[in-house]
């Protein structure tokens, strides 16, 4: 004879249980089924995936009978794994697009969440590497942050973001023609590494790349996010322009060295975000010298370049940009970039990582504001 009381407590619990990728409740995605409890305290409880072979199958079953067993009175968890139907599929992916479930652009101009393009003139200024550690920063202090790796050409996030096992990254889920990004560290990423195999060079022009930032914006499944970066590659070409016909209204982290030659490029990327609309929040130097023992600075790539960045982008305007931080050179930053895993989590006290919460938090207190956005609300 079932128990019904005992039943809805487990499904009660099993509300609390999110799918690792859509961030979610199970029970809120349709895919807990029957659930049933027997005089002897054994349940049983159905749980649909949404596909054949998910990713996340192993760590939603873990997780599921975890939470049966801690409803009081439940003896023993039996857990039965299936896959949604078609039809369950198609109701999924509408509940979370929207009616019609049509795919579109998720952060259009009446999107609440912040979109910040990190730029940089040129390569090697340490950008990706900054990018992954700003973002998991942001979700370790509770907010639903995403990453579009826009470097389609030199993708290095889901390796900084420990998304690559055996040489290769993680792949994405897909739901029908849904794609669902893995998450790193609390981050949601989906790069193009995720789609090429054995590390293969990217070769595409231009329509191309716009193309591919464009379905990046409209076929994956963020949800609803505090926080998007895009890790945008080095120079002002395709990519840069294609960001800033896609989402005007997203702000800009302009990213140099100490290195005058640095300076130079930066101050270009930061004025061809300003000719597509999009507002420059602020200047991170980065490589700013090596401490060392004695609490001397080695400032292998010169001072000044962060400062001059500013003083360039600032001529002209109502309010001048801010340095955010200058960040020192660290080892273990390196360090952390290489095997997946953020400084800012592993090594908090580090001068870098000291310097790229102090960015964070900077973020983090900068809200939306609501001004001129349409709100789903209507008077009564």
């Amino acid at each position: 004879m079932p128990v019904e009381p005992l039943a809805d407590a487990v499904r009660a619990a099993l509300g609390r249980v999110l799918d690792p990728e859509i961030r979610k409740p199970i029970t809120e995605l349709d895919m807990v089924g029957d659930v049933t409890v027997d005089e002897g305290g054994a349940a049983l409880v159905n749980v649909k995936l949404t596909i054949v072979g998910c990713p996340a199958a192993d760590t939603i079953e873990r997780d599921v009978r975890a939470a049966t067993l801690g409803v009081t009175g439940v003896t023993a968890a039996n857990i039965h794994v299936s896959v949604m139907t078609r039809d369950e599929r198609a109701a999924l992916t509408e509940k979370l697009r929207g009616p019609g479930g049509a795919r579109q652009m998720q952060f259009g101009a009446d999107s609440l969440t912040r979109i910040y393009a990190v730029t940089s003139g040129k390569g090697g200024v340490g950008k990706s590497t900054l990018t992954a550690n700003l973002a998991a920063a942001l979700a370790a202090r509770g907010l639903a942050v995403g990453i579009v790796d826009a470097d389609v050409y030199g993708f290095s996030i889901p390796g900084i973001l420990g998304l690559v096992r055996d040489g290769a990254a993680q792949k994405p889920t897909r739901v029908d023609d849904m794609i669902l990004p893995p998450v790193g560290f609390g981050v949601k990423v989906i790069s193009i590494g995720m789609f090429v195999d054995d590390n293969a060079a990217v070769a595409w022009r231009g329509p191309m790349l716009h193309r591919t930032i464009q379905q990046f914006l409209t076929d994956v499944y963020f949800g609803d996010l505090d926080v998007l970066l895009l890790d945008l590659p080095p120079g002002t070409g395709d990519v840069a322009i294609s960001v800033g016909q896609l989402l005007p209204h997203a702000e800009v982290l302009v990213v140099t060295t100490p290195q005058p030659a640095a300076a130079d490029v930066a101050e270009r990327s930061g004025v061809v975000a300003r000719q597509t609309g999009q507002k420059i929040v602020g200047v991170i130097e980065n490589m700013a010298g090596l401490p060392q023992p004695d609490g001397s600075v080695l400032e292998l790539f010169g001072s000044g370049g962060g400062a001059e960045v500013v003083r360039r982008l600032s001529a002209g305007q109502d309010a001048p940009v801010p340095l955010l931080a200058s960040i020192p050179l660290s080892v273990a930053l390196r360090a952390g970039g290489d095997t997946g895993a953020p400084i800012v989590l592993t090594d908090p006290l580090d001068p870098a990582a000291v310097a790229i919460l102090h960015v964070a938090d900077q973020l983090a207190a900068r809200p939306r504001g609501l001004a001129g956005l349409k709100l789903p609300v209507s008077p009564r």
